[in-house]
């Protein structure tokens, strides 16, 4: 493939598993997917009451013979899934240390998630945000949008502050029916108005998965000499010696990542914590895996 974060054989070693979305969709095409609207398909929902103007074909007449009463027979509509994949494109997107650097992993997750979801014949979207929502492609299930996806991700060129914050509630309004976001981000952004804008999404019924990507260098703070630390997003630098700052830093770290977890928890979003040097495809196919039907597992 042209793109070098498309990975044939990744692809075919997880096409076998489903994208399925963990709330219910609403589509305009049949689908796979569990609707909040009561519809004809195999999988049946529970009983109601006959009420006058019911179709009478689905009334259970067994069910009549045991009690003398008429009841409708109901079942789950199931319908197409979108896919809204939210990449922040902010400075510090570019940061590289032990792992590769963290715009090229959200390309190669936001990738190969659309891949796989259109061919399910789903729908994939893509926004792009540095300090404010200014890529965009819309959600489509067709195969020939996925190079238009994959041309807007190669191209993305990280820098400034990040927008992420006003993207995220940008999105939840503008995303009119119920969708399957996925925010691929270092999440450095202040964790109050990070839940905010996930509160905004799952109040819009959306289903969230965030994926928080780290460099290992980040997480372990591992130097033994003094370094120059560059702010990615505003160019300010700092000269510090490691050894006075990394209990501190270590400590504002941890406050970070729980405050941050507990934000997703707070709105039902599925976080993944990852560093830039795990190897994709065990991830992928724990998530993937996590997200089907327990009768599925």
């Amino acid at each position: 493939m042209k793109y070098d974060f498309l990975d044939n054989t990744l692809l075919s070693h997880l096409g076998a598993l489903p994208i399925e979305a963990r709330v219910p969709m609403l589509g305009n095409v049949a689908g796979k997917h569990r609707s909040p609207h009561r519809g004809s398909s195999v999988e049946f929902a529970e009983y109601r009451k006959y009420v006058p103007g019911d179709d009478t074909r689905r009334l259970d007449w067994k069910a009549f013979g045991r009690s003398d009463r008429y009841y409708i027979k109901e079942f789950e509509a199931d319908t197409n899934l979108r896919a809204y994949f939210v990449v922040d494109a902010s400075g510090s997107m570019t940061f590289a240390g032990k792992g590769e650097a963290k715009i090229q992993y959200a390309r190669r997750i936001a990738a190969a998630l659309s891949y796989l979801l259109v061919n399910q014949g789903d729908a994939a979207g893509l926004s792009v945000c540095t300090d404010k929502l200014h890529l965009e492609v819309p959600p489509s299930r067709r195969a020939a949008h996925l190079d238009r996806l994959f041309a807007t991700l190669g191209a993305v060129a990280p820098g400034g502050a990040t927008g992420l914050i006003g993207a995220l509630h940008t999105i939840a309004e503008k995303i009119s029916q119920r969708a399957f976001v996925v925010i691929l981000s270092d999440l450095f952004t202040d964790p109050e108005a990070l839940g905010d804008a996930l509160q905004h999404l799952r109040y819009r019924k959306h289903d969230i998965s965030v994926f928080h990507l780290l460099d290992p260098l980040e997480l372990g703070f591992e130097f033994d000499r003094p370094h120059r630390f560059v702010d990615l997003e505003d160019n300010t630098s700092l000269v510090v010696e490691p050894n006075l700052i990394a209990e501190e830093y270590k400590a504002a770290l941890r406050d970070f990542l729980t405050a941050v977890r507990a934000k997703c928890h707070d709105a039902a979003a599925d976080y993944q914590l990852v560093l830039t040097d795990s190897p994709l495809e065990p991830l992928l196919r724990e998530f993937l895996t996590a997200r089907l039907p327990k009768s599925k597992h």
